[in-house]
């Protein structure tokens, strides 16, 4: 992922941060983040004071954020981390709102955001599977891609968040192009990798073994495979996803194309979970966030840990920075 330290470029880039479900480990790991990348950037940082508060008071992560854009939108009567609540729901997506409005603004340069809770956003009567889907129709984005990485692998996702037995009715030639495209786009400007190698996982166990236990390989995945060569170099595939993996992490290619959302998040959380990062690939500006949820089982005691989360921050901030100078 290339984390780096304090570089100089980083100076001139504002890095939107925001707090997820204000219930969850979103304003312990930002503060103590904060902590950490203290001067490496202009940081800002959107939610709720009074919550932010709450867990900044604590000796272990004092931290001030001079631009905090406090929405004060979170009750103070009968407040409790580690609860899924419809109002805590409807607190975090108004924080991507103004985020949204930020970066439209041009107020920030990429954004970073804190879990938020599916259950507590659905609740609050907002229809989306996660924040891909949030920020797919906000810029209205069709097919944005899911790139999830740590310091082993990266993996783009041809399916997201849907029940595995409608997996392969969700594939098509069309998606893993644009799937594949994307990846190879990012990894070249975002990445600064010049002649990206990139495999593409089969569905089936083996790959289907030429057909022989299932079809989408032959049917759906070769053929778009075919066409994407015929325009780039080192695309790899299908291949049998347990070898294709195991040959990325040899780094004989620089990206994986998973079919489905546990193909790739096995291997990654296996090999690394506390540096894990997503980023969303087609949208107009650099998004990243942690691999992991809002844990609420440990939000408000202090047990958060923050390093996906400064990952995720070097990371919007490496992106940024190369995506200027391509």
């Amino acid at each position: 992922m290339s984390p780096c330290h304090h570089v100089t470029g980083f100076k001139n880039i504002k890095v939107g941060i925001t707090m997820g479900d204000p219930s969850g480990i979103g304003p312990e790991i930002i503060a103590k983040a904060m902590k950490t990348l203290a001067g490496m950037a202009e940081f800002v940082v959107i939610g709720d004071k009074w919550v932010f508060e709450k867990v900044t008071r604590s000796p272990s992560h004092q931290v001030t954020s001079k631009n905090f854009i406090n929405l004060d939108n979170v009750n103070h009567k009968g407040f409790a981390f580690g609860r899924i609540r419809a109002e805590y729901g409807r607190a975090s997506m108004e924080y991507l709102d103004k985020a949204m409005e930020l970066l439209k603004n041009k107020q920030i340069d990429c954004l970073v955001t804190a879990p938020i809770s599916k259950e507590a956003i659905n609740l609050a009567g907002f229809r989306y599977s996660g924040h891909t889907e949030y920020f797919s129709r906000t810029t209205n984005t069709k097919d944005p891609v899911m790139m999830l990485l740590n310091e082993k692998l990266k993996f783009s996702l041809i399916t997201r968040h849907i029940p595995l037995k409608d997996v392969a009715l969700n594939l098509n030639r069309n998606k893993i192009g644009r799937a594949v495209s994307l990846t190879r786009a990012a990894l070249k400007k975002l990445f600064g990798l010049k002649n990206p190698r990139i495999v593409v996982c089969g569905l089936n166990p083996h790959g289907s073994d030429n057909g022989l236990i299932g079809n989408e390989e032959n049917t759906v995945i070769k053929p778009a495979i075919e066409k994407l060569k015929a325009k780039f170099k080192n695309i790899h595939g299908p291949m049998g996803a347990d070898v294709a993996i195991a040959r990325a992490s040899k780094k004989e290619y620089d990206c994986i194309i998973a079919m489905y959302h546990d193909q790739a998040l096995i291997p990654l959380k296996l090999l690394g979970d506390f540096t894990g990062v997503n980023i969303t690939l087609g949208l107009p500006f650099v998004r990243t966030s942690p691999l992991h949820g809002t844990a609420f089982d440990i939000a408000g005691k202090n047990k958060a840990c923050p390093v996906s989360l400064i990952s995720s921050i070097k990371l919007a901030l490496q992106c940024t920075l190369n995506q200027r100078k391509a």
